[in-house]
């Protein structure tokens, strides 16, 4: 683990994880839960998440290509990718962000894409925490459909260990920043 990656888990460990009983969108309880907007929204909580991404996305961009857009499932994605594309700005780095609303807008600039995306691009789907990974994978479905390439999901947590093989299954690369082990925690599991 990278010392960005190490700073990280240290600072989602302080300001996003609980502890207790907590009732997870799928129903299911679990012992511990993950806010990591309490971490992608203060300001070096994103500059922590966007060095970790870009680090990981160098990786990915030497092996497969340039990446150019980056975003995902409206609320969860917003304050990931926007992050990340301003701090790559700021490093000479061009990718262009958006939003993929989670319903279709009749007026003003319609249907779910809000934002830069463009036919063609290679993405990334951005999330702040997945467990099954749904609303990253409902996001890829409709870039599909906008023209664009989905290459890979990047959440900031996966605390679910099952993303990766749905990621897999849709021809989709999984790097996560921080895994549920990373934080002292089991995986949810399916």
């Amino acid at each position: 683990m990278t010392a960005t990656r190490e700073a990280l888990v240290a600072h989602l460990l302080e300001h996003s994880i609980r502890t207790g009983k907590f009732t997870l969108k799928s129903g299911r309880t679990s012992t511990w839960f993950c806010d990591s907007k309490q971490t992608v929204c203060r300001s070096d909580g994103i500059l922590l998440v966007a060095a970790a991404a870009l680090e990981a996305l160098e990786e990915l961009e030497a092996n497969g290509g340039p990446l150019t857009a980056i975003g995902g499932l409206a609320a969860g994605a917003d304050p990931v990718s926007f992050g990340i594309a301003a701090v790559a700005a700021t490093r000479g780095r061009n990718l262009r962000s958006f939003s993929i609303r989670k319903e279709s807008k009749d007026h003003g600039v319609e249907g779910r894409l809000a934002g830069a995306l463009q036919p063609g691009d290679r993405v990334v789907v951005c999330e702040d925490t997945v467990t099954r990974g749904t609303s990253a994978l409902e996001a890829a479905s409709v870039i599909r459909e906008l023209g664009a390439d989905p290459v890979v999901i990047l959440p900031v947590v996966d605390r679910g260990g099952t993303c990766a093989a749905a990621a897999t299954e849709a021809g989709i690369a999984f790097v996560p920043l921080v895994t549920a082990p990373d934080l002292g925690f089991p995986y949810e599991g399916p």
